[in-house]
């Protein structure tokens, strides 16, 4: 939910000092960045997946707070619901054998945090929305007990000035209304940090904006809500809709919305940070103490606070972040296209093709942002979002960039799996493991496969067998759990 804040209604600030606030820190942004004051290249990257409680049978748990205490690590958090929790592992240097050593840090920790859940009756699933959710479970009282989560309920709907309502067309129909912003907490998502520089900061951006389409299409984990059918990722239509400040009229004048792809090519970081001043009234206006300039006029550096928390309430699916560490400020790239799981062996496959194929199409001499217009990547995102590993794009051939449609799966196969393996390479990634990861990329696109087709295959496998939907969701979901624990990526896993 980005930036974590304790406030209560009477410490929000008047929006004209905010305002004024928000102008400092982007004078700030731009003085640090004249002044080279960010921190050296250093290719580190992180991890937070967002995980999903449930019961033996596949049904959510509300009881995020009972696990947390038997986990009692500070890797594990609360996230937005009752039924959510979060996992973050610590910054790593993208080189060498990283992968496999994620790998056995991601199964360690989620394998003792699935034992101390199981001692409360909770059981730790990685999907991208929990089959088993229906309506019921999304209501204010299931949200965190924390602050801040009823604090941005209270002033979204304020902002909205009417309930919330999710109008969702895809294999079925979900049109469903909401008192509250509970149903976004369905969406749980794998997001992935690289630090950037800031001379490189707008080529990775870019890079990440043209490949979220392929993302999505391989990587596609979230085909249920609410007992229907929907998008082969239904997460991103989702939590736009379940943020919504906007009223319809304001919808139809074409205001944008809190959850956004974004609408153009950047040239620098703080076109980002600019357009988030410029377009967006503050959800959450709480002003800090700090003076950004004058901390800057004392040889010091602001930590940009109230640009920081502005920015943590847009929900931009690659997202810019500023943050000081140890006194030195520096950059990255967020990456949230992605759900959680399958397993660990496929949100690293989907790390290994996300860090390779930014880093090729970021190193590329002819870049494909100069050749495919912004709304083209908007598009493919959404096609892909739509219809999953299924999905036909539109992509750019040549230096003169003339666009083919051509199947996500060829895409990936033809053009992207070589360029993520050479932007590994230029990482120093371990052959071994470079080729262990890509080629469960490589065997999902052949095999036209991943977590969302899994689902909803069994699912209507265990509809043709006489279950009625509920059951049949709770049966795939069990089956889901049993074969994320045994950790085979899930294009192997068995339909039958």
């Amino acid at each position: 939910m980005g930036e974590k804040v304790v406030a209560s209604e009477f410490d929000l600030a008047d929006r004209r000092l905010y305002r004024r606030k928000l102008q400092q820190c982007l004078v700030g942004l731009e003085r640090l960045l004249d002044e080279k004051r960010f921190d050296r290249p250093r290719n580190l990257m992180g991890l937070e997946i967002e995980l999903n409680l449930a019961d033996s049978g596949g049904l959510p748990r509300m009881m995020n707070e009972e696990v947390l205490e038997r986990i009692a690590s500070r890797d594990f958090q609360t996230e937005l619901a009752q039924f959510n929790i979060e996992v973050n592992i610590a910054p790593h240097q993208l080189s060498g054998r990283v992968l496999d050593q994620l790998s056995e840090e991601l199964r360690s920790g989620l394998g003792y945090a699935d034992r101390m859940a199981s001692e409360v009756g909770a059981r730790i699933i990685m999907v991208g929305i929990l089959p088993t959710l229906e309506a019921q479970d999304m209501v204010s009282a299931n949200l965190s007990r924390a602050d801040r989560y009823q604090l941005l309920n209270d002033r979204i709907l304020a902002m909205r000035g009417e309930d919330i309502t999710l109008d969702i067309e895809g294999t079925e129909h979900l049109v469903y209304t909401s008192a509250s912003i509970a149903p976004e907490a369905a969406c749980t998502s794998t997001q992935m940090h690289l630090q950037v520089t800031p001379g490189r900061f707008a080529d990775v951006w870019n890079a990440a904006q043209a490949i979220s389409g392929a993302q999505v299409a391989v990587g596609a984990n979230a085909p249920f809500l609410f007992g229907r059918e929907l998008w082969r990722e239904t997460r991103p239509i989702l939590f736009q809709q379940a943020t919504d400040t906007r009223p319809q009229e304001l919808r139809v004048q074409g205001v944008r919305p809190l959850t956004w792809f974004g609408e153009r090519w950047i040239d620098s970081v703080t076109d980002l940070f600019a357009e988030n001043v410029r377009y967006f009234p503050p959800l959450l206006p709480i002003c800090d103490d700090e003076d950004p300039l004058a901390v800057l006029d004392e040889g010091g550096v602001p930590r940009l606070r109230e640009l920081t928390l502005h920015n943590g309430t847009i929900y931009r699916w690659n997202r810019p972040v500023y943050e000081v560490v140890d006194g030195v400020p520096h950059l990255r790239v967020e990456n949230r296209v992605m759900p959680a799981g399958p397993t660990v062996e496929d949100v690293l496959a989907n790390a290994a093709f996300y860090y390779g194929l930014v880093r090729g199409l970021a190193d590329a001499p002819h870049p494909v942002w100069q050749r495919m217009p912004f709304e083209v990547a908007a598009a493919n995102f959404d096609v892909s979002c739509r219809y999953g590993i299924g999905a036909t794009m539109r992509w750019p051939r040549g230096r003169g960039g003339t666009l083919v449609e051509i199947p996500a799966t060829e895409l990936i196969l033809d053009e992207l799996l070589p360029a993520a393996a050479t932007g590994l390479d230029a990482w120093g990634i371990d052959p071994v493991d470079r080729d262990h990861y890509l080629g469960i990329i490589e065997a999902r696109c052949r095999r036209r496969t991943n977590g969302a087709e899994w689902q909803v295959a069994v699912f209507h496998r265990m509809l043709e067998r006489g279950l009625d939907r509920r059951a049949a969701l709770a049966a795939m979901t069990q089956r889901y759990r049993e074969y994320m624990g045994e950790g085979e990526p899930a294009h192997t896993w068995p339909v039958d």
